[in-house]
């Protein structure tokens, strides 16, 4: 599959997809209440076509399968075969949901089909957002809607903050990213991403930033366990080779550092976004 965002495609297929696939459990249950939210703010509904971006391992296109019932259809599109892989294997007998390795920013989307729209934390990565946008509003039957969610700002998300400040105190500063390109930040501006909305043609354009609370069963331990192997820490871990020893070391760091918000889990901006297709 040839993409306009191959470098994405190469790096959430082969470095950051078989790590998602090995916590695929603990992220589903932490980012819950995100996704929750996206289809509560989608008005996501039975008898739907919806599309799901960015569908990764398949939790968000499942749950709205379930909504929209057998009289509807979601399909999950992500740019890595390895969790589309993933994803397909639990979709397993479930008649109304499908997955398809694509890229949304230039798949040939049926025109005017799907219902809705969602996507959890899977639009921050388009090379070319606003031309991303307009593909995906042309799958959008007039009267459709497209909801979304991505990370706020930077300092309002400590599961960001904390175990990067604790991964660079033990092994030291990896390269610095630009959080405006392609990335986990790059729709933290509010105002910004409303503009590449009303730029590819939505109507109604909105977006609100929410605050929650990200939480586990295993509270602070397992949060920090999850950290060292996913997010900046996780990135500082491999960019320096830290051993074990180490790993234990920035695990029970952040351990340490992340009990202080038990047992409501780790407070979390969250950007939602809503636009219609007229």
């Amino acid at each position: 599959m040839a993409s306009i965002n191959q470098d994405q495609q190469d790096f959430w297929t082969h470095d950051a997809g078989p790590t998602w696939v090995t916590y695929e459990a603990a992220l589903d249950r932490f980012l819950a209440p995100v996704l929750a939210r996206v289809i509560d703010h989608a008005g996501l509904g039975v008898g739907h076509h919806a599309l799901d971006v960015g569908c990764g391992t398949g939790q968000s296109t499942l749950e709205a399968g379930h909504v929209v019932g057998p009289s509807g259809q979601a399909l999950g599109v992500d740019i890595s075969a390895t969790m589309i892989e993933r994803a397909k294997a639990r979709a397993s007998g479930i008649a109304q949901v499908a997955f398809a390795l694509a890229d949304a920013a230039d798949h040939p989307f049926q025109e005017a089909y799907f219902d809705r729209v969602i996507s959890r934390f899977g639009v921050m990565f388009f090379a070319d957002p606003v031309a991303a946008f307009r593909n995906i509003a042309r799958a959008i039957r007039p009267g459709g809607k497209i909801a979304f969610a991505t990370w706020g700002q930077i300092p309002c998300n400590p599961w960001f903050t904390l175990p990067a400040q604790i991964a660079k105190a033990e092994l030291g500063a990896p390269p610095k990213s630009d959080p405006d390109a392609p990335g986990p930040f790059a729709f933290r501006d509010i105002a910004k991403v409303c503009g590449i909305l009303e730029q590819a043609g939505f109507d109604d354009v909105s977006g609100v930033a929410e605050d929650m609370s990200l939480a586990l069963p295993g509270g602070a331990a397992e949060i920090a366990a999850l950290s060292v192997h996913v997010g900046p820490a996780a990135g500082t871990v491999k960019h320096f080779q830290a051993d074990q020893a180490a790993q234990d070391r920035i695990r029970s760091a952040m351990t340490d550092t992340f009990s202080q918000f038990d047992p409501d889990g780790i407070p979390a901006e969250i950007n939602f976004f809503t636009a219609a297709k007229s």
